[in-house]
């Protein structure tokens, strides 16, 4: 069942039920209501009675004629007995009621009065105590003008509840459709979604509810998305690329190896590139294999001199990058500080990606390493003054094979900061970039305590 559909439903049996309880409600309340007005009536028809047909010798002439106009215009449709100590009816109508019996006028001279309702009657009487004895007054009065008004009220309460559910079904499914709207419009954008317009968010209902709330969440969902395609895209092109070479080296070598014989130094020299290219591609694969969380170099944690680490991976950029200027200063007093416990190899990868990639966004300033103590803590900050990274970008730059935009066409794989990170959080390592555009990027590294 849809939203819309089962929202009609759900308001209509809501508010239907609370329709028919009221209306039950008030048609009972009129009900008994209206009992107690006609036993009102009884009980003063009583009363008066008793007073014309006991009182007669004891009231003078004039107040016994006023009651007696008083009794005739309200025992119009009322039936009277007046019944003595023995039962035997005194006054009024002389022919038996059945209804009327010995034990309900034993119940009046204990109760002093008893009202109840037949079929077609309602009954009311009253113990009235006189000079000429103990009697009992019963007045009975047909009951069809009281059927008729609850019945005509009845008719009138049903029609009104069938017409009222028939307005609370349409005012239900105006409202449901009045709320799926937003709904509706989310869902005809989605529909109309392709690939390539991911970046283009769902446009917001400004409802501040939660419906807004899902559209916030899946515009974010769609970002995730887009930038999880363009991940892909860069990782395609960075196997694609970095694959590409070394096999076409290999396959391109051996196609020219094999048109014809070769002495043992040519073979020797076909053998150590090949294997170079081989070594290239498996170095490659276990990159991508420590990104993807399917490998990890499961080594035990070792102490090792950091800034010996720095000048070894100093020496191997120097030797492909000879006109880039990398200062080392070193500001640390206690010399145990440049001691640090971890993972070498890992760190010495991670420490390298930054120095390189410090040295390939530098425009050609220079670099300056500084390695200094911070409340007893190792603190190393790379820091290069070339293009930095856009503000919009650092929130994205350590993910994998995700590129600034204003690399330009200087090669990478985007894979160096999102390795570096893995690293340094495996070591325990606090890692933070800072970096503004055209100004460069300060990376800084906190090492644990000993």
């Amino acid at each position: 069942m849809k939203i819309r559909n089962r929202l009609t439903l759900i308001s209509s049996l809501t508010f239907g039920f609370v329709f028919i309880i009221a209306s039950v409600l008030i048609y009972f309340a009129f009900y008994n209501s209206s009992e107690k007005v006609v036993f009102k009536e009884l009980q003063k028809t009583c009363l008066l009675s008793a007073i014309y047909y006991l009182e007669k010798d004891e009231l003078p002439h004039y107040e016994h004629s006023a009651i007696k106009e008083q009794f005739e215009e309200n025992i119009q449709n009322d039936i009277v007995r007046v019944y003595d100590v023995n039962n035997i009816i005194v006054y009024g109508e002389k022919e038996a009621d059945r209804n009327i019996s010995p034990e309900n006028l034993g119940f009046i001279r204990r109760n002093k009065k008893l009202s109840f309702k037949s079929n077609n009657h309602f009954y009311y009487g009253i113990f009235y105590n006189d000079n000429q004895g103990d009697f009992v007054v019963f007045v009975k009065t047909k009951s069809e003008v009281f059927k008729s008004q609850t019945n005509r009220l009845l008719v009138i309460m049903i029609v009104v509840l069938f017409a009222g559910l028939l307005l609370i079904f349409l005012l239900s499914r105006l409202l449901s459709n009045i709320a799926y709207r937003p709904i509706t419009k989310v869902i005809s954008q989605v529909n109309s979604m392709e690939l390539s317009s991911l970046d283009n968010p769902i446009s917001s209902s400004n409802t501040n509810d939660e419906i807004q709330d899902l559209i916030t969440t899946f515009n974010n969902l769609l970002s995730r998305l887009s930038d999880t395609f363009a991940i892909q895209k860069n990782f395609i092109n960075y196997v694609s690329h970095e694959f590409k070479t070394p096999l076409a080296s290999i396959s391109g070598n051996l196609e020219v190896f094999a048109q014809k014989d070769r002495t043992p130094e040519e073979y020797q020299k076909v053998t150590s590139e090949a294997l170079e290219n081989v070594y290239h591609i498996e170095e490659i694969l276990n990159n991508l294999m420590m990104l993807s969380g399917l490998k990890t170099i499961h080594q035990e944690n070792e102490t090792f001199r950091i800034d010996e680490t720095l000048w070894d991976i100093n020496d191997k950029i120097f030797e492909i990058h000879e006109s880039q200027e990398i200062g080392i200063d070193l500001k640390v007093e206690n010399e145990e500080l440049l001691s640090v416990k971890g993972s070498e190899v890992q760190i010495k990868v991670a420490l390298y990606n930054l120095i390189e990639n410090a040295v390939k966004y530098s425009d050609g300033n220079p670099i300056k390493i500084s390695l200094s103590e911070v409340n007893s803590q190792l603190q190393i900050i790379i820091q290069d003054y070339g293009k930095g990274i856009q503000k919009e970008d650092l929130h994205y730059i350590q993910q994998t094979f995700y590129r600034g935009k204003n690399v330009g066409n200087i090669k990478g794989s985007g894979i160096g900061l999102s390795l570096a990170t893995i690293i340094f959080k495996q070591n325990n390592i606090q890692f933070t970039i800072d970096s503004e555009e055209n100004s460069g990027t300060r990376i800084t590294l906190l090492f644990p305590k000993l």
